[in-house]
């Protein structure tokens, strides 16, 4: 089993869509819970290339390559982890104005619902005004918003002001790869991940803490 999920973690690294697919399957097929696939083997593959990008020992492609990868495996593995959870909230997910980055957007997009959540992607370089009509329009549970940049990250602030003008209660959470705990709590964020996997434990903790 340990074998399989080590051979799934590497096909997603490596960017290999057929591959990650067809090991899924084999990998239900054996009996592996859905979960278990995601969180042992796709969401390591993407954590390591992203550490690896981090320092230098992987480039733009290769995380590229990873992401759709991650993408292929997901959309086999959905309608599993549909089966296990569902239900759970809706999230309108989006990168900040100035940002054009989707990746790490993407990735959380895809933890989410794995985790059971309904997500609206308003997509990247978001006004502060799509986030408050997409904010108006859904009603979400929680609001989500990505930068790559460190110049971008400064929209959040703005973006949370405006939200929380429609609705104080509004919970929304912040993230990327410039994006502190520190600065989250500063700009008046709900809540912070590091990472997309904790984007979805995050996001049900919140969730629950609303209930």
């Amino acid at each position: 089993m340990n074998e399989l999920l080590e051979m799934l973690k590497r096909a997603v690294m490596l960017g290999d869509e057929e591959e990650t697919v067809r090991l899924v399957g084999e990998a239900l097929h054996t009996g592996l819970l859905p979960r278990t696939v995601l969180e042992e083997a796709m969401m390591p593959a993407m954590e390591e290339i992203g550490e690896r990008f981090s320092r230098n020992e992987a480039f733009i492609p290769e995380l590229i390559v990873a992401a759709m990868a991650m993408e292929k495996g997901m959309e086999a593995l959905k309608p599993f982890l549909a089966g296990e959870e569902r239900g759970r909230g809706l999230v309108v997910l989006g990168t900040v104005h100035g940002d054009i980055h989707s990746i790490g957007k993407n990735l959380v997009r895809m933890c989410l619902e794995g985790a059971g959540f309904q997500v609206v992607d308003i997509g990247e370089d978001v006004r502060t005004e799509r986030f408050v009509e997409a904010y108006r329009e859904h009603r979400p549970d929680i609001l989500g918003l990505s930068a790559l940049l460190s110049s971008t990250m400064q929209r959040m602030p703005e973006v949370i002001e405006a939200v929380r003008a429609e609705d104080p209660s509004a919970v929304i959470m912040v993230g990327g790869a410039p994006v502190t705990r520190e600065f989250a709590e500063r700009i008046g964020a709900s809540g912070y991940a590091p990472n997309a996997f904790e984007a979805a434990v995050k996001a049900r903790e919140l969730l629950s803490a609303t209930d």
